[in-house]
């Protein structure tokens, strides 16, 4: 039996946070039923290239960017926007036991779709906003994307070199992170609602999860009042825990405590360093952390990659190239792990997928279904969850209420 069987999630999300959460519920064996705008669907299957080729390498016209957040539900078009549609998403909310939703605050209550609307039909319904600055304050009303969160809430402040630019993450970090939160309170209400009986509204603001989120850095802020600066790719509180170039490239050494130092110092044939007052010890590092560094730097550019890597794995020091994806996807313990998946999609074909790290020894994660094409699954989730037959269900759509799936011969 999976996780989260007989859990039924109706997802109105977009973009990325909404959908990586919902995307989370389906793996743990949730049935998720995805909500789209019919003709144009969430906004990120229109964010590429890249799309997905099919066998005959032929552009799909379907974004990598959509294939990375919403495998495992299913797609139906429904236009909110008439009274038929908004109709059908309560019908769907009666059904349902999660919505999660990121319009912008009150969007939804003109379509009568809104938490407080829903929760007189289904007491039970747990509900999930997610918007850039969260549902109260002086900014409550205005957009959030990831990268203008990023710098809002420190982030940026904190990454990139410190005589260059500040920088935001390789990847949308903070809309991860914000649906990660909302996994956790959806499963966390679910809890509570066996006890009480009741669902619960979940509001949850990228902001306030980006500032949750510096950690140790918004800690360091708190105890001494002095805003951290960009430290490149070193650690504020750890030495050494940088990159440092060698002959052939760079590597990145993850010391962190003073036994693994006492090692690397041996394989640097340096073994004197581990009992200097100024390198014995993390903190004497931290103050001494420009002599230290320099000196590990020219020892460094003294050999190559590999034969770095080789003698401190083998002193069981922290370290590791920096891989690009290529390397990452074809590293050994990446490959043991099982982290790339094939799936059938319904136009590309066989597909490779990035898989879920959960590890679950007695429900373990199925990857049942590849994300969706838009519409795709219409005519039968209203037919399960709502007992619409094949006539009404032409009826909506030659009303242009429910859209059908472009690009497939059969819906099965």
């Amino acid at each position: 039996m999976k996780a989260l069987s007989g859990v039924r999630v109706l997802d109105l999300s977009r973009v990325l946070a909404g959908p990586w959460s919902t995307q989370i519920l389906a793996d743990l064996g949730a049935e998720v039923v995805k909500v789209e705008r019919p003709g144009e669907g969430d906004d990120t299957r229109h964010w590429g290239p890249p799309n997905l080729l099919d066998e005959n390498g032929i552009d799909s016209g379907e974004s990598a960017y959509f294939q990375s957040a919403n495998r495992g539900k299913q797609s139906v078009a429904i236009d909110i926007s008439s009274a038929q549609g908004q109709a059908l998403v309560r019908a769907l909310a009666l059904k349902a036991d999660v919505l999660v939703e990121n319009y912008k605050v009150g969007g939804l209550a003109r379509y009568g779709l809104d938490y407080e609307s829903l929760k007189l039909l289904n007491p039970r319904l747990i509900y999930c906003s997610i918007t850039g600055f969260g549902q109260t304050g002086p900014y409550a009303q205005r957009p959030g994307y990831d990268a203008m969160i990023q710098a809002m809430g420190g982030l940026m402040s904190l990454t990139g070199d410190p005589e260059g630019e500040p920088a935001k993450v390789g990847v949308a970090l903070t809309d991860i992170s914000t649906g990660l939160y909302a996994t956790i309170g959806i499963l966390a209400a679910l809890h509570q609602r066996q006890h009480s009986g009741e669902g619960q509204y979940i509001d949850l603001a990228l902001l306030d999860v980006q500032v949750a989120t510096l950690a140790n850095q918004g800690m360091n802020f708190l105890a001494t009042g002095v805003a951290p600066e960009r430290r490149g790719n070193a650690h504020p509180s750890i030495v050494p825990y940088q990159v440092f170039a060698v002959s052939d490239g760079h590597l990145m050494l993850a010391v962190g405590n003073d036994e693994q130092f006492r090692r690397c110092c041996d394989v640097l044939g340096m073994p004197e360093w581990g009992s200097d007052d100024r390198f014995a010890t993390n903190s004497a590092r931290v103050v001494h952390r420009d002599a230290l560094v320099e000196a590990l730097q020219k020892i460094f550019l003294q050999r190559k990659l590999d034969e770095w890597l080789e003698c401190l794995e083998i002193a069981n020091v922290p370290c590791g190239p920096i891989n690009t994806l290529d390397r990452v996807f074809a590293n050994p313990q990446v490959k043991h792990r099982k982290m790339k998946v094939s799936m059938h999609h319904s136009l590309a074909g066989e597909q490779a997928f990035v898989a879920s790290p959960l590890r679950l020894s007695a429900s373990p994660v199925e990857y049942e279904s590849a994300p969706p094409l838009l519409g795709q699954h219409g005519r039968d989730v209203l037919s399960t969850w709502l007992g619409i037959g094949e006539e009404e269900f032409d009826a909506y759509s030659d009303a242009g209420v429910v859209g059908r799936p472009a690009g497939l011969v059969s819906e099965e």
